[in-house]
């Protein structure tokens, strides 16, 4: 098999595919989608950190100067939207906003949501329980981040199914060339998500309360596109990952039940057993940077204008960083996996995810002990952002 993130099998597992690439060759060029394929942890790492790239190149240069297409016009709304949030922008704009946002992801402030973190999770494992068991992504994995950073915000519980299928239908923009129904799809999404925001704000301008949206609207420096912009991409960043961790997470214990026994035995294991459960499985399996100035990564020259494409998946199974990368060790305690990026971009709610898979994976070990799969789950045709169409299991 061959680097091919369009075949369903290589997207169910690719790291054969991977250490042929950290191997034989680093540094690749995929003609498919134009990028050149980095594979190693030490180079992936390095460039998540290296300011000659940016998830952005519109500060410097126009679409034509890059040799890329102009985006087409149908697509406007979306990128107003993504572009006008912390993730799709480089400074001085993205210190601005992080600065502004980060106030709310304070150590202290983050610690603070446990206690209802938990008496959600809790809940969700109960009832989840009662009923002996279903899908877990979508009765427990999902709920979950997605009602504590909608309680954040401060949107209504009446309107918080609606959140969900937004984010997923955006988040099919970011796949490798995404299909032009896909493409649609994200623009209504966006349009409809950024809407929806602009009329919460204006109430919240009015009449504020306690929640992140009111807290946002009184901030002077904000304009309204940013606001949106922000509230989508937390929501996006906000759930994403831990949805898949968890989903990807349970399935890797289930194909490898002495290290979920080792689990359920030692539950002072959990924190070690959550970090490797990102490493290993990862639920976000690349992420790209445009090349802003002329860079050469192990004697191969990236021009500028050019596009990489940083394989976190192959990155944490790096054998160089990682003693016997593709064994499954609840219990590593040395473990620098990248899943949540590095640099200036780094996952800014990396503390409140790890307090979510905490409770839940926590809650789901205390609860249903005997949990276990009830068949067999297919992956997602996605692969950037990598996890399962479901994962059925039984409680009783």
């Amino acid at each position: 098999m061959r680097f091919d993130p369009w075949n369903p099998d290589f997207v169910a597992y690719p790291y054969p595919v991977y250490d042929e690439l950290r191997r034989e060759s680093p540094v690749s060029y995929f003609e498919p989608t134009g990028q050149w394929l980095i594979s190693r942890h030490a180079d992936v790492n390095a460039l998540l950190r290296d300011r000659r790239l940016g998830r952005a190149y519109l500060h410097v240069a126009t679409h034509e100067e890059f040799g890329r297409e102009q985006e087409p016009d149908f697509q406007e709304p979306f990128w107003r939207v993504i572009r006008a949030g912390m993730l799709d922008v480089e400074p001085p704009v993205h210190t601005r906003l992080r600065r502004l946002v980060s106030k709310a992801f304070t150590p202290r402030m983050v610690e603070s949501l446990r206690p209802r973190v938990r008496a959600i999770a809790g809940g969700l494992v109960d009832a989840f329980v009662e009923k002996g068991g279903g899908d877990l992504i979508a009765e427990v994995a999902e709920p979950l981040p997605v009602t504590v950073i909608a309680e954040m915000l401060g949107v209504p519980e009446a309107d918080r199914h609606l959140l969900r299928p937004w984010s997923a239908d955006i988040c099919g923009m970011y796949e490798l060339n995404p299909s032009p129904q896909a493409q649609h799809t994200a623009v209504r999404a966006a349009e409809e998500f950024a809407g929806y925001l602009k009329d919460l704000a204006a109430v919240r301008r009015v009449n504020p309360g306690t929640d992140l949206i009111s807290a946002l609207t009184q901030i002077d420096e904000l304009t309204e596109d940013e606001l949106v912009g922000t509230c989508v991409l937390l929501l996006n960043a906000g759930h994403e990952a831990t949805v898949n961790v968890t989903g990807n997470g349970w399935w890797s214990l289930f194909r490898n039940p002495g290290e979920l026994q080792r689990l359920r035995e030692d539950r002072g294991l959990l924190p070690t057993a959550i970090e490797e459960l990102m490493r290993w499985d990862t639920p976000l399996q690349m992420f790209e940077r445009w090349v802003l100035e002329d860079i050469e990564v192990h004697g191969v020259e990236i021009p500028r204008g050019a596009e990489v494409a940083l394989l976190f998946g192959s990155a944490n199974r790096d054998p160089e960083v990682f003693p016997d990368p593709d064994r499954l060790d609840v219990g590593r305690v040395d473990n620098p996996h990248i899943s949540f990026g590095a640099g200036i971009h780094f996952c800014l709610g990396a503390p409140l995810a790890r307090i979510e898979l905490l409770e839940s994976f926590g809650a789901l070990l205390d609860r249903a002990p005997g949990m276990s799969l009830a068949e067999e789950p297919s992956w997602k045709p996605g692969y950037i952002i990598r996890g399962l169409e479901s994962l059925d299991v039984t409680t009783a």
